[in-house]
């Protein structure tokens, strides 16, 4: 399996996010992290990088209930950004939310490659590790 180059954690929450950057060093599943706290935050990073031309990350996590801009709204405003290598990111929604609502509406969101319920664990690392290597 290879190993992914760089890695976008989008969540407010430090435990979480402190737990799966240590599953993900473990696994070594990805050269270095970017890790923003809410969708706002996100947006800028991510336009930054792409205005300085340099790589995007190849995966972002994203968390769904965030503050300031939740993972919907920063998704609505992704899908919008003006950068032909934008189409390039997988996308996984990460969440503790099992309303049925949410993974409806994931479905509507082509960008969207899966949708992962909270904690992230070794086998789904694996797993999305697998299917990058299958494509």
């Amino acid at each position: 399996m290879g190993k992914i180059d760089s890695c976008c954690i989008i969540d407010d929450d430090p435990i979480f996010i402190y737990g799966t950057k240590r599953i993900m060093k473990e696994m070594d599943f990805c050269e270095s992290f970017i890790v923003y706290n809410n969708g706002q935050e996100a947006l800028d990073g991510i336009m930054k990088i792409t205005s300085a031309g340099e790589k995007l990350p190849s995966i972002i996590f994203l968390d769904l209930n965030m503050p300031i801009m939740n993972g919907w709204e920063f998704l609505d405003e992704f899908i919008k950004l003006p950068t032909n290598n934008t189409n390039k990111i997988l996308v996984y929604i990460i969440s503790s939310s099992v309303d049925p609502r949410d993974l409806e509406k994931v479905k509507l969101y082509q960008e969207v490659n899966n949708y992962i319920l909270k904690p992230i664990t070794p086998k789904d690392l694996e797993t999305i590790l697998t299917t990058i290597s299958t494509k």
